[in-house]
């Protein structure tokens, strides 16, 4: 398998996290969310190009922002954080070819189109004031250009993958708050908020349920650290992302993009603090997932 990072050389250390690497990362990352200004603005995202007809994406665990953003960013590293989709990128490592986006959602949104990609008023962001001062049309025109070359990139990528399997699956994943009512409020109750949504918005549904239907039946039956999890299909979120769209647009009826959301059952979404063995079993659930979907489309 080759690993390749846009931007930054590969170090091959997330094919060598285990338990005790996962709770450092689990560390650094709590601490690094109170610094607003992250140093690493270089890289884009990191690929990894493996056998089989499974990728696996996370495009919203980023957390850095190119200096010319965050010198006018108001948000400080804890807020962005908490509507990041962070750990989502360790889950999906055991996938042969996956893609990690290390840029924040906050400098450009992948799972967006391009015209809403760049927040810039409050309504397209939960409210939050994000800006200083207002983003200059040049900056807005930079951050549309990496998107750009994200959605060139994964063509190549998806192309790639189709020209040696007649069907693929893409399973794009995501977390989601539910908590929002502040650190001592109310969660959001559990029928409105399964522990995995999967939003099938844009996929031709009956064309792909012989693969859905036992897939999602496979994940209610996976062993979580000793539970089973609440499966779900459209209820906290429909998977109306860019990205689905954009699989099932550019190879239909051979590629299938599954939108899958974690609930923040394994850390804090206020503090921004997981829990190492939550985040040992969504790997495992991850990988789980990829290899019945693989069986499933042969």
């Amino acid at each position: 398998m080759r690993s390749i990072a846009a931007g930054v050389r590969s170090t091959g250390a997330e094919d060598r996290i285990g338990t005790k690497a996962t709770e450092d990362r689990s560390k650094l990352l709590f601490r690094a969310m109170h610094r607003n200004s992250p140093k690493d603005t270089s890289r884009w995202w990191t690929i990894q190009r493996g056998a089989g007809p499974i990728l696996a994406t996370a495009i919203h665990d980023g957390h850095e922002l190119r200096a010319e953003v965050g010198d006018i960013m108001r948000l400080s590293a804890g807020e962005r954080l908490r509507e990041e989709d962070p750990f989502t990128g360790q889950a999906i490592v055991d996938v042969p070819t996956h893609i990690i986006a290390h840029r924040s959602r906050f400098e450009f949104d992948l799972n967006r189109a391009r015209d809403e990609a760049v927040y810039l008023t409050s309504e397209q962001s939960w409210g939050l004031d994000l800006w200083s001062e207002q983003p200059s049309p040049g900056l807005v025109e930079r951050s549309l250009a990496s998107h750009a070359a994200y959605y060139e990139m994964l063509g190549q990528v998806l192309h790639a993958v189709a020209a040696q399997h007649e069907r693929f699956v893409l399973i794009d994943v995501h977390s989601y708050n539910h908590r929002r009512d502040g650190p001592d409020g109310a969660a959001t109750p559990q029928e409105k908020a399964p522990d995995i949504n999967i939003g099938t918005f844009s996929m031709p549904r009956e064309q792909w349920a012989f693969l859905l239907d036992p897939l999602m039946e496979a994940m209610r039956g996976f062993d979580f650290n000793g539970r089973k999890l609440d499966v779900r299909e459209n209820v906290a979120f429909q998977g109306k992302g860019e990205q689905t769209r954009f699989v099932h647009e550019s190879h239909p009826g051979r590629g299938c993009a599954i939108a899958l959301e974690f609930k923040k059952f394994f850390m804090d979404e206020w503090t921004g603090v997981p829990d190492p063995q939550e985040l040992q079993a969504m790997r495992a659930f991850i990988s789980f997932t990829a290899k019945t979907a693989e069986r499933l489309l042969q």
